[in-house]
């Protein structure tokens, strides 16, 4: 069984906030953010060290001894942000790592203090000791894998499920296009392989054809971050798959006004679609986007409702936050914002930290 290693919250934040800047794929991350992260979820900065004011009495918040994270390859950055709130928190962290396994992973953590690192291991493989061991179980990956692992864990062991999950972009107001660089930055950042990824842009019509000529201006847009930012290379079977539907739409474009269809030249590096069919279409990955005209009632979006992740909308107002709250997603940012989440982001709508903890509370006599 891991033993904790005792230090404070505020050297735990201050280390990790010192390794995730070697790491841009984590944004910007200071101490003070992790430690508002702390005191926003848990009500103190200092309530993982020791009892403190809660309300009429003292708390202490317990930290599992051992947090077990499944993590999934096509999102590093996701990996290291929970292992980071494992550590945070001062748990003994295992991650069981994809086949090919997380280099990212060993680099963080040859960055961390040896308190920290001692708090870390990993392996491609899962002993079945660190699934009986875990005191909380985090999961990343499919809604089979989060159903295999959440049959697995007992009952009461805390259990955060990061499954499936899509993302779209709204624009309800933008005359002079100004969001094009913005939205073609969240279709391209990470290729789209996480799950604040659009897949589709909505397009308020302010205009006879304003949304096909803001995808114009998107491919655009979306060739000049090619070029200072180039994909990865791609297998075959990705290949493949945005090559099928590339010829698909080009047949469909060229016998059908409603749709037209852009896309790098001599590659697959990029690829933007416009359709007046509002249905929400899902993107084979890998810099692939639907531009749509926007339906007043948001009629298309009802089967991706369950697994909406994030709305990037422009312009970013409280009254546009408001039209779309109530459409399922745990994050609504400005476009061009999508890719970089605060870390007191309630992933999946609960709190990261304090659904891994329990209380002990203290009534000092009076």
């Amino acid at each position: 069984m891991a033993e904790r290693i005792s230090d404070s919250t505020h050297d735990r934040a201050g280390a990790l906030a010192g390794a995730a800047a070697r790491f841009p794929i984590l944004g910007k991350m200071r101490a003070a953010d992790l430690l508002e992260l702390v005191r926003l979820e848990l009500g103190h900065e200092e309530i993982l060290d020791g009892f403190r004011p809660y309300g009429s009495h003292l708390s202490k918040a317990i930290p599992p001894l051992t947090i077990l994270h499944v993590v999934s390859g096509n999102t590093p950055h996701a990996a290291l942000q929970s292992l980071m709130r494992g550590l945070l928190l001062g748990a003994h962290n295992r991650l069981k790592l994809p086949a090919g396994g997380l280099p990212e992973v060993d680099a963080f953590c040859s960055s961390l203090p040896e308190t920290l690192a001692k708090l870390v291991e990993s392996s491609t493989a899962l002993p079945e000791a660190w699934l009986r061991e875990a005191e909380a179980v985090i999961v990343f990956g499919s809604d089979e894998t989060i159903a295999h692992f959440r049959g697995r864990v007992p009952a009461g062991i805390p259990f955060q499920a990061h499954g499936h999950r899509v993302s779209l972009g709204m624009v309800f107001d933008d005359p002079d296009l100004a969001s094009v660089e913005a939205a073609a930055g969240d279709v391209s950042l990470h290729d789209q392989q996480g799950c604040l990824s659009p897949h589709n842009l909505y397009v308020r019509e302010s205009g006879d054809g304003f949304a096909r000529t803001y995808a114009a201006r998107l491919a655009d847009a979306m060739e000049r971050f090619n070029r200072h930012t180039p994909r990865r290379a791609l297998g075959m079977g990705e290949s493949a798959a945005i090559a099928d539907l590339r010829a698909s739409y080009t047949f469909r474009s060229a016998n059908d006004v409603r749709t037209q269809i852009w896309q790098s030249e001599g590659s697959t590096d990029w690829t933007v679609i416009y359709e007046e069919d509002p249905w929400f279409a899902t993107s084979p990955l890998n810099r692939v986007v639907f531009v749509k005209p926007l339906p007043a009632d948001f009629s298309g979006l009802e089967p991706v409702r369950p697994w909406l992740g994030a709305i990037g909308i422009w312009p970013a107002t409280v009254e546009n936050a408001a039209r779309v709250s109530g459409l399922g997603a745990s994050r609504i940012c400005a476009l061009g914002r999508m890719q970089y989440p605060p870390v007191t982001w309630h992933a999946e709508g609960i709190p990261n930290l304090g659904s891994l903890v329990r209380w002990v509370d203290f009534e000092p006599a009076a």
